[in-house]
């Protein structure tokens, strides 16, 4: 698909913001995006559509209810983060009795990190949102894109809040520091304490007891571990195997990798580039859908 000059400007720019919003360590490090744009396959991207349904603001957030689950009494419940709204709505409103609460908090993973500090609030929110919508919610699922996996990590950091999460879905977004200022590329060592969160949950999901997505595509920040290498690193560690696949995925991508264990699957995508990322954003419809199966 061909680019017009004012698409690489834009698509460079959204690039760098979109890595900046990766970082979670020290301030001073810098992201080092390609600026390469691949120009051989689409990137289609999801029409804006606001489905039916109440929308009601929340202490954080807002929670949208879809018009089929006007007469339900229970329903599922998922926490987007780094999503916008319209986006995560649409691909809510298409699964089966599922509600969503948005949540955007702006740049950098470490104010999505800063939310959840304090670990009463996320089951506060889930009361609230039971209070306003008159459901009571029977399976709680937290996803995030890019930078809005910085609340996920920290949600899971607390076992109450941990114990409350059937279904998680990280979308190209498991980032992590290295541990020295001047990594061995060939075996880099990451910092434990974020990934620690995920090797926990995604041990439940091996187990079948609860359910993780990761998503990971090609690119490669440079200052701190990419997607890639935080893939390689938790499988590692749960002793499981990446599996090359060559095969189309959901919005014309094109998967590269796929490891399932239990309730775990973990799938990598070529791209190191901005469409490249934003693809996934727009792939959540085909991502829910995995997230649903037991």
């Amino acid at each position: 698909m061909p680019f017009t000059m004012s698409q690489l400007m834009q698509y460079r720019a959204i690039h760098i913001l979109a890595l900046s919003l990766f970082a979670t360590h020290l301030p001073a490090q810098q992201q080092n995006p390609s600026p390469m744009v691949e120009h051989t396959r689409l990137h289609p991207r999801l029409t804006k559509t606001e489905p039916t349904g109440t929308r009601t603001p929340l202490e954080l957030g807002t929670l949208f209810v879809p018009e089929k689950l006007q007469h339900k009494h229970t329903a599922k419940l998922l926490f987007f983060f780094h999503g916008g709204d319209w986006l995560p709505q649409l691909a809510a409103s298409e699964q089966h009795n599922l509600a969503v609460i948005t949540i955007q908090a702006g740049a950098g993973s470490g104010t999505y990190v800063k939310l959840f500090t304090d670990p009463a609030r996320f089951p506060a929110l889930i009361a609230a949102a039971e209070s306003a919508s008159h459901l009571t919610f029977t399976d709680i699922a937290i996803a995030g894109w890019s930078a809005g996996c910085g609340a996920l990590r920290q949600i899971l950091t607390d076992p109450t809040s941990a114990a409350r999460v059937h279904r998680v879905l990280c979308v190209d977004g498991v980032h992590a520091g290295y541990t020295t200022d001047t990594p061995d590329r060939l075996n880099p060592q990451l910092v434990p304490e974020n990934l620690a969160p995920w090797l926990a949950f995604g041990r439940d999901a091996i187990a079948g007891n609860k359910r993780l997505i990761i998503t990971h595509s090609e690119i490669f920040p440079g200052s701190y571990a990419s997607t890639t290498e935080t893939a390689d690193e938790v499988l590692r560690q749960w002793n499981l195997t990446p599996h090359a696949i060559v095969r189309w995925g959901p919005m014309k991508t094109q998967m590269l990798s796929k490891t399932s264990a239990g309730g775990l699957l973990v799938v990598g995508f070529a791209g190191n580039s901005a469409p490249d990322h934003i693809d996934q954003l727009n792939s959540l419809p085909e991502y829910l859908h995995w997230l649903s199966k037991n």
